[in-house]
């Protein structure tokens, strides 16, 4: 017998020497029916022990000496684990164990069910809110359908909910990750991640044929990536029951026994497709990354699959999302980096293109893919914290600092206006040179004739106000 299991074997044949050397013993108890309760006595070995009790209480008066009440805080039921599942499944509906891993595995790749972890014993106010709301939907179309009445789960009490904050890298520990990454797959996925704002299967699907890099788009600044498929891992039977839709391309498997294969699908939502432009030296990684890739094509010939993907592996093949994972989670450990996942990188991007653009919510979203500005709003608004903060300093300066800077600011002469020594100045205090600056920029003439129409409208409605009969009736 092998060591691991000799000591479960002895715990195993002691049990069953207890149990075969258990001899029971009779005992005896009284019991009383009491208006509203029973009582029952400790147990009697001698059957006259119990008798001489039951005499003694024989046409007598219980009388309540003590009595306590206690409060017992029972909990949820545990999150099944395959053994208990599959124990109650056969108790219950008479599945054997190969029937209930076979229904249980169909239904958790349908995103039906998922797999209780160990730290999550009890179900988490998350969880909670996250079954009550298809619950809601459920019975809610089942009222609309007129078999029920009313929706149970609309006078439910849920458990708050409150949200963990992720931690995410700052830009100096991500960078110096970078430097000391020796993986050059693993450091081209942490730069998209973060300059791109994109999601596992959207990096990991992405193709060259979406991928702008010529030497033109390089030097003006427009290099850029499409976004418009991500890299998922299905089961074959959900697929041929879909009749493959939304997929684009189906990878072979690695061995006819799997049961899942990796494909490239659409999106989720149609805000996930998006252009996003690369910073010039994400652009030149990706031109070395491409050289490196097509000499590897070149050097092994048939042997090399060819399916035209950013992130392959060696041979070509589809890089998997634990690939990635596993060596970030390498990376961290070796170089003693703050533990976040690789998801993270994502939220580090959105974070500082929010800080940068001054909170320019559309503008991140569109690079994000978010489905609406209130995702953004609601997971990153910790953000705009910093410029909050900024005006509570100006307003410190400007007014708590020093007293009375208030009536100073209202009471600043002004300025007489600096007569033009060249003669050309306008009316308005631009001479003409400044003027023919401004409409040489297409984009300022554009914004100077906005202003203009905008100018002119204002002053012929104001005429229209004066020349009404009830202007001056009013007061104005």
């Amino acid at each position: 017998m092998g060591r691991v299991i000799s000591p479960t074997l002895a715990m195993a044949v002691l049990r069953e020497a207890e149990i075969s050397a258990f001899q029971p013993e009779s005992f005896y108890t009284v019991h009383l029916a009491l208006p509203g309760m029973t009582v029952t006595s400790a147990r009697c070995k001698e059957k006259t022990e119990a008798e001489v009790i039951a005499v003694a209480c024989f046409e007598s008066t219980a009388v309540v000496t003590k009595c306590e009440r206690r409060e017992r805080r029972e909990n949820a039921p545990a999150l099944y684990d395959l053994t208990f599942l599959q124990r109650d499944a056969n108790r219950l509906l008479g599945y054997t164990a190969q029937q209930t891993l076979d229904y249980a595995q169909s239904l958790y790749e349908k995103k039906l069910i998922t797999y209780g972890k160990k730290k999550n014993e009890f179900l988490t106010p998350s969880t909670v809110k996250n079954v009550h709301k298809l619950l809601r939907s459920c019975f809610e179309q089942a009222v609309k359908w007129e078999l029920m009445e009313k929706n149970p789960c609309i006078y439910a009490t849920l458990p708050k909910v409150t949200s963990a904050k992720g931690e995410i890298w700052t830009a100096e520990t991500l960078f110096h990750a970078m430097e000391v990454c020796e993986d050059e797959r693993l450091k081209l996925c942490m730069n998209l991640a973060f300059a791109c704002s994109l999601r596992m299967g959207e990096l990991l699907g992405l193709t060259w044929d979406c991928v702008d890099i010529s030497p033109e788009s390089r030097s003006e600044g427009t290099a850029n990536i499409y976004i418009n498929k991500e890299l998922q891992r299905v089961n074959r039977d959900v697929l041929n029951a879909l009749e493959k839709k939304d997929v684009v391309m189906v990878f072979p498997p690695i061995s006819s026994r799997t049961t899942t294969v990796q494909v490239l699908k659409a999106p989720k939502t149609q805000t996930s497709i998006r252009k996003i432009f690369l910073p010039k030296t994400v652009a030149e990684m990706l031109v070395k990354w491409k050289g490196k890739q097509d000499a590897a094509r070149e050097m092994l010939g048939e042997e090399y699959h060819d399916f035209n993907l950013v992130v392959a592996g060696p041979l070509g093949m589809p890089t998997e999302s634990g690939t990635i994972t596993s060596a970030f989670r390498k990376l961290i450990a070796k170089n003693d980096l703050p533990p976040v996942v690789f998801h993270s990188l994502r939220h580090s991007s959105i974070t500082y293109k929010l800080k940068l653009n001054g909170g320019d919510i559309k503008a991140v979203q569109g690079d994000s893919g978010h489905a609406q500005a209130k995702m953004v709003t609601d997971q990153y608004s910790h953000i705009i914290d910093d410029d909050r903060r900024h005006n509570a300093e100006l307003f410190e300066n400007a007014f708590y600092e020093k007293k009375g800077a208030e009536e100073e600011i209202r009471e600043k002469p002004k300025t007489p206006p600096v007569e033009s020594p060249t003669g050309n100045e306008e009316e308005g205090g631009l001479d003409v040179e400044t003027l023919a600056k401004l409409a040489s920029s297409p984009e300022l003439a554009s914004l100077l004739k906005i202003l203009a129409k905008k100018h002119l409208k204002y002053i012929a409605r104001a005429d229209r106000e004066r020349r009404s009969p009830g202007y001056f009736a009013s007061g104005k």
